[in-house]
């Protein structure tokens, strides 16, 4: 018999739960509906510096649509940042979230605090976005999707 009690250590079971109750009022499924590109209000669920798959350090950002067709629909935002062209695009993102926040990368374990405070005062002053949520094609046909936020809007 293996010894879980490990994962409890390693997992947010809090979160897991949320996320068995969430898949059960889907259906169990776990089908979401493809969100096309265009313009959503949205609010940030979840904004964290974490790992990929790889095991590289990532920034992951979870939009909830707020109305619309696709209202309860999330988009995902998942940028691996161990290139510097991918940290200023995380940069010019956080920047655009509107918090006081002075943005600039020194540090991981830094820029994993400065994105946890970019969080905690997104959800303190209930910040709500405009996303354009669009694709980017690059020279080899590669298609990415871009986020950019249009406009804030506070409580």
């Amino acid at each position: 018999m293996s010894n879980w009690t490990k994962f409890d250590k390693e997992f947010d079971n809090e979160a897991l739960r949320d996320e068995v109750k969430e898949a059960a009022e889907n259906g169990g499924r776990g089908d979401y509906p493809d969100i096309p590109t265009g313009e959503y209000e949205v609010s940030i669920e979840k904004l964290e510096a974490t790992s990929s798959k790889k095991g590289d350090p990532m920034v992951t950002v979870w939009f909830n649509i707020l109305d619309g067709e696709y209202e309860g629909s999330k988009i995902f935002m998942n940028q691996v940042i161990t290139k510097g062209f991918q940290i200023h695009t995380v940069n010019e993102f956080l920047r655009s979230l509107g918090t006081n926040n002075e943005v600039e990368f020194e540090t991981y374990s830094q820029y994993e605090k400065l994105i946890d405070d970019i969080f905690d005062d997104i959800d303190a002053d209930g910040l709500e976005y405009l996303l354009d949520y669009g694709e980017y094609k690059n020279k080899r046909g590669n298609v990415y999707p871009t986020f950019k936020i249009k406009e804030i809007f506070e409580d």
